[in-house]
């Protein structure tokens, strides 16, 4: 019972931690890449459907984002979608193909996404440790209800403790090498 306590919570916690690469992904280092539009989302037959699902994406250029629409109209809709977003971005369309040129990201723009990094990572640090709480809470009332004995409560707590230590140290790990790429100018 400790064992499937012990692996479902492990689980949650490396979802928080993929939660946590794919919002970074999102967030613009200065470089092209095609997730920072993930969160994206168009109008397509009344559904909110994502920009990579009605479109091929592609990096031409380090500094540039190509996007071919595979319905013509959807070109005006996505290019709405883009200026709507927090990115920043202006697009430019030749009826074909929208381009997104990734200007320089200016030093008080930089700090701004540094604390934003510090904040998401503070988030999924936070979720490991309601994870942790979570099991610990589980273990506390078997050992109440008899059904494990101090002990094994005691080193069901401990094995937690150090599973959680391990994904806050990796947030850390993931939060610096973000933090690093967005300020490497």
């Amino acid at each position: 019972m400790i064992k499937e306590i012990y692996v479902s919570h492990e689980d949650k916690m490396k979802k928080a931690l993929d939660a946590l690469r794919r919002e970074f992904l999102t967030l613009r280092a200065g470089r092209a890449t095609p997730a920072l539009l993930d969160k994206i989302t168009v109008e397509y037959y009344g559904t909110p459907t994502p920009i990579s699902q009605v479109a091929n994406i592609s990096v031409p250029e380090p500094r540039m984002i190509a996007i071919q629409a595979w319905e013509k109209p959807m070109i005006a809709q996505i290019e709405k979608a883009i200026l709507k977003s927090d990115l920043g971005l202006t697009p430019n369309s030749d009826g074909v193909v929208i381009r997104l040129n990734i200007p320089q990201l200016t030093q008080q723009r930089r700090t701004e996404l540094v604390k934003v990094v510090h904040k998401k990572a503070e988030e999924s640090r936070i979720a490991v440790r309601n994870f942790r709480r979570d099991a610990n809470d589980i273990v506390k009332k078997m050992e109440k209800e008899k059904s494990i004995s101090e002990d094994e409560g005691k080193k069901a707590q401990d094995d937690m403790q150090k599973l959680t230590d391990k994904y806050i140290k990796e947030i850390d790990q993931i939060m610096s090498a973000k933090e690093k790429e967005i300020l490497e100018v």
